[in-house]
């Protein structure tokens, strides 16, 4: 007996093998995935640079100019090249959007958590996850097809401008923001309701001074995820926006933005040309801010599970 218990304790049995397969299985994705994300950035990074190293553009005229024809130079020689109306409007586009879907999310959050019955969070959840699995493409269709007409005979003009895309990316953000927060919402434990509701508070007090409180890291990382996409939606912005590189004046007026200058434009010039270097630059400033915004979700959730303990 003792000689079979001491073999099994020296020999490896068939499960730890497998063990030891699953970890180096798993291992070897995880590698596989961060050595293509570093492939990724410095891929774009080596493309987006060559536009000041090599073509000679100015990094501080590209971020602030406003004229955008990198096949032409200006007075000295170089590329003319100015990214600040594109940048400008997506930013734009990007902060209007998720004020406006903000306030409709919480909404929606506060109501599928605190007050809706088991039967109607069953047909309110599958509806807004629905919405999220809507093509881009349909979106700017109905807003082509919907807003801009609308706008052009409320405002006058084309219809295209900054007001459709938001709207359009208003009803693109706005499940991605309500189902982060609708999770964020029921993760605050049900004995904080009760405790305040017991110490005399109103159902409206707990949620407010109480539930809102304990759920804001996951909230802000909603409205963050949902900021992300918007920044990043392309073909749906594309579609409604005019696609005029302009700085925008006002709300109605046609523009464009970092992704539907990409979408658009990329298809249609050399690689390594100058006009192609300028679009990669457009795009190593995406994906910097798509980092930003991953780096703000993880201090916000490192922040609030800190202030939890």
């Amino acid at each position: 007996m003792d000689a079979d218990i001491k073999k099994r304790l020296l020999s490896p049995s068939k499960a730890t093998k497998q063990e030891r397969r699953g970890k180096t299985v798993t291992f070897i994705t995880a590698a596989f995935i961060i050595v293509l994300t570093f492939a990724i950035i410095v891929f774009i990074a080596n493309l987006g640079l060559r536009t000041f190293y090599k073509d000679n553009v100015n990094i501080w005229e590209f971020l602030t100019g406003t004229a955008w024809n990198p096949g032409e130079v200006d007075s000295h020689g170089h590329p003319i090249a100015g990214a600040a109306p594109m940048i400008v409007t997506s930013i734009l586009v990007t902060l209007l959007s998720a004020v406006i879907a903000t306030p409709f999310a919480l909404a929606i959050g506060v109501y599928m958590t605190e007050y809706a019955s088991k039967r109607q969070r069953q047909i309110l959840r599958p509806m807004i996850e629905l919405f999220t699995g809507i093509p881009s493409v349909v979106y700017g269709f109905l807003g082509l097809t919907i807003l801009v007409p609308l706008m052009r005979n409320t405002f006058g003009g084309t219809g295209f401008g900054i007001l459709p895309a938001i709207l359009v990316l208003f009803f693109m953000i706005l499940p991605t923001i309500t189902s982060m927060t609708v999770d964020a919402l029921k993760a605050v434990p049900v004995s904080f309701r009760q405790a305040a509701l017991a110490l005399g508070a109103t159902k409206w007090q707990s949620i407010y001074k109480i539930v809102f409180r304990a759920a804001l890291p996951g909230i802000f990382t909603a409205i963050i995820f949902g900021m992300s996409r918007a920044f990043g939606e392309a073909l749906a912005v594309q579609m409604v926006i005019g696609n005029s590189i302009l700085m925008p004046e006002n709300l109605v007026s046609p523009t464009s933005t970092l992704t539907s200058q990409l979408t658009s434009q990329i298809g249609n010039t050399i690689m390594g040309s100058v006009q192609n270097d300028a679009l990669w630059s457009l795009a190593l400033i995406l994906l910097l801010m798509s980092l930003f915004f991953n780096v703000l979700v993880r201090f916000i959730t490192k922040k609030g599970k800190m202030n939890g303990r």
